[in-house]
């Protein structure tokens, strides 16, 4: 399924529902992020996906990053919670989706590399690097934020 991603856009549709969604500020020990490419819209963003009924938001975390990544890892803290209505969602099936979505800090365990039906590619990018990547200002306010490890958590 494709998205398209609109923010702050007059035309964009209107809303049909909000979802619950968590993401990851991957850093791993010489301070690369853990990206991907989406497999829906060809941009990189941190990974991350809808939380399952029946589970935590950080097992929800662990499990997207793993899936998207092949990457095992552990929640350390909380990025911010983004909502920002101005930012819409909308799916090939029809569905349009406001943000919401939970970003958290996690370091890696261990695994391997891989893509996955939601990635096309995974790579670990150097914070200089990343004005190099697409990457949606939704996603790049998370990372930004992300990089920040003595600030509370935002909250937008």
């Amino acid at each position: 399924m494709s998205r398209i991603d609109y923010l702050n856009e007059p035309n964009a549709p209107r809303a049909t529902g909000i979802r619950v969604a968590v993401s990851a500020v991957v850093r791993d020990q010489g301070g690369r992020i853990l990206m991907i490419r989406r497999a829906d819209n060809d941009k990189y963003a941190i990974p991350g996906g809808g939380q399952d009924v029946g589970e935590t938001l950080a097992a929800a975390v662990v499990r997207e990053v793993e899936e998207e990544t092949g990457i095992r890892v552990e929640v350390t803290g909380l990025v911010g919670l983004y909502s920002n209505p101005a930012h819409v969602i909308a799916y090939d099936d029809g569905e349009v989706r406001q943000e919401f979505s939970i970003c958290f800090r996690a370091r890696p365990l261990g695994g391997d590399l891989r893509t996955s039906d939601e990635s096309t590619e995974v790579l670990w990018a150097e914070p200089t690097d990343l004005d190099d990547l697409d990457i949606h200002p939704s996603i790049r306010l998370r990372i930004v934020h992300g990089l920040i490890d003595d600030r509370a958590p935002y909250f937008t």
